[in-house]
């Protein structure tokens, strides 16, 4: 054998013994990484963490005893600000610490073949979704908490939104109040949520409850605007001679707002004009007069009187109103007066039943006085304010069992009764008028009532008391 074929026989040895050595190399290896992948079958791998605790090389059971004694020994804190309200233990909120099953499912997403792998990546680290409990005892401790916020509560100040508040001059915005009031349904709701959750504290300013209209709410600031237009109106009334001014209260009453427009309340206001008519309405209400001899008296209603139409004056009041400027406003009548003045002035005729005797007062002087015989005591002259609303002359009066021609002829009232010459009588005044009153009419001296005919202007009232 030369040189080089010795040689040549070493080399080839030694690459066999070094394949052999790296082959049993790789078997031992394999087998190594085989039997540790056996080992992580039941085990979960290296760097696996869950909720924070490593249950590396733990079995399913190891890993679930570590939970345990971590959760059973957890508090959830309620905190209120920067201090501690009430910490509770988890478990008196009826936690389960079993997690068998969340474990399980987390071993089974794991494969034991890549242990190897996972000794050199990244931890896994994983949350638990939910934490169980006894939904029963978690119940009952958190209405024993709700009990003690409500408690908390009575303590604190509730927020409230700025609104509208009437006043002497209209409406004007009240502040809104920001208050330390707590939503406590909201705050429980969230505590039952967080502790099924896994979360360890809950921080009570989080529910105070705050205003969600403030005072520079453009809204609101609209509303007292539009409402002030109409409240802030100086509304007169002119009713016999006199004038009142609507409250600006009573109107501020009969205002609403909605969908940015105002509305005044119909059915107040009528309420509002029919107790104008209730008390103004001179159709049913007396008049108080100044007599010459009888002094101060009260006079029923007659034919010179009106009567507020409460349906037509309610829509012309509002109507007034709305258009947001001062005004000045006699009411909506029917009868035989104007309402803004005075049902009777400084002209007018009086007669006095009790005395027997007429005036005509022109501009508050007499111009005209006279004895008279009113009706007998069967047929009485009415009292009340009347006016003279027709002038004849050569009329015929007549009745059941009579007809009297008279010269002047100034009727009152609208049953017959009027004030007319009488030259069948042959005296006036005193007691006369019991044995030979009229029928109704005032009796006149002849000459007299030729004078007061042309004197009178139809409608002038007449004064019966």
């Amino acid at each position: 054998m030369t040189r080089s074929n010795k040689h040549s026989n070493t080399n080839s040895k030694t690459k066999k013994i070094i394949l052999i050595v790296f082959a049993a190399l790789l078997v031992v290896i394999a087998g190594g990484y085989t039997y540790r992948s056996t080992y992580y079958a039941d085990r979960f791998l290296p760097n696996t963490k869950i909720d924070g605790i490593d249950i590396s090389d733990k079995t399913i059971a190891e890993a679930n005893t570590l939970l345990h004694d971590r959760y059973s020994q957890e508090d959830f804190t309620i905190k209120d600000g920067d201090s501690e309200w009430k910490t509770v233990n988890l478990a008196q909120f009826g936690l389960q610490t079993d997690f068998t099953d969340e474990l399980q499912s987390l071993k089974n997403d794991q494969n034991q073949w890549s242990w190897g792998i996972a000794y050199v990546s990244a931890a896994e680290e994983t949350d638990l979704d939910n934490v169980s409990v006894d939904q029963d005892t978690l119940t009952a401790e958190t209405e024993k908490i709700q009990t003690e916020l409500e408690t908390l509560n009575e303590d604190r100040t509730k927020s409230a939104d700025a609104t509208l508040e009437k006043g002497e001059d209209g409406f004007s915005i009240k502040p809104e109040v920001v208050g330390d009031a707590i939503d406590v349904n909201q705050a429980i709701a969230d505590l039952q949520e967080a502790i099924v959750a896994g979360e360890k504290e809950l921080d009570l300013t989080a529910y105070e409850t705050k205003p969600t209209v403030t005072s520079d709410d453009a809204d609101l600031t609209k509303e007292m605007d539009a409402l002030n237009k109409i409240a802030k109106v100086t509304a007169t009334y002119s009713i016999n001679g006199s004038t009142f001014q609507i409250p600006t209260d009573t109107i501020m009453d009969w205002l609403s707002y909605k969908d940015g427009e105002t509305t005044v309340d119909e059915d107040k206001v009528r309420a509002y004009v029919s107790d104008l008519g209730g008390k103004y309405n001179t159709s049913t209400n007396s008049s108080t007069f100044n007599s010459t001899k009888q002094g101060e008296v009260s006079v029923p209603a007659g034919t010179l009187s009106w009567t507020i139409q409460t349906d037509t004056e309610t829509a012309a009041l509002i109507d007034a109103l709305k258009t947001g400027e001062d005004f000045t406003r006699s009411p909506v009548v029917q009868g035989s007066a104007d309402a803004s003045s005075p049902l009777f002035g400084d002209t007018y005729i009086e007669v006095d039943l009790k005395n027997q005797h007429m005036w005509y007062y022109k501009d508050g002087e007499v111009v005209l006085e006279t004895d008279i015989i009113s009706g007998k005591p069967k047929t009485p002259t009415p009292t009340g304010v009347f006016y003279v609303w027709k002038k004849e002359e050569d009329a015929t009066l007549t009745g059941e069992d009579y007809a009297s021609p008279v010269d002047y002829w100034m009727p009152i009232d609208w049953s017959g009764v009027g004030i007319h010459d009488s030259d069948w009588q042959t005296e006036y005044g005193g007691d006369l008028w019991k044995t030979r009153g009229s029928h109704g009419c005032v009796n006149t001296p002849p000459g007299v009532m030729k004078e007061l005919y042309s004197k009178v202007e139809v409608g002038t009232p007449v004064i019966v008391i």
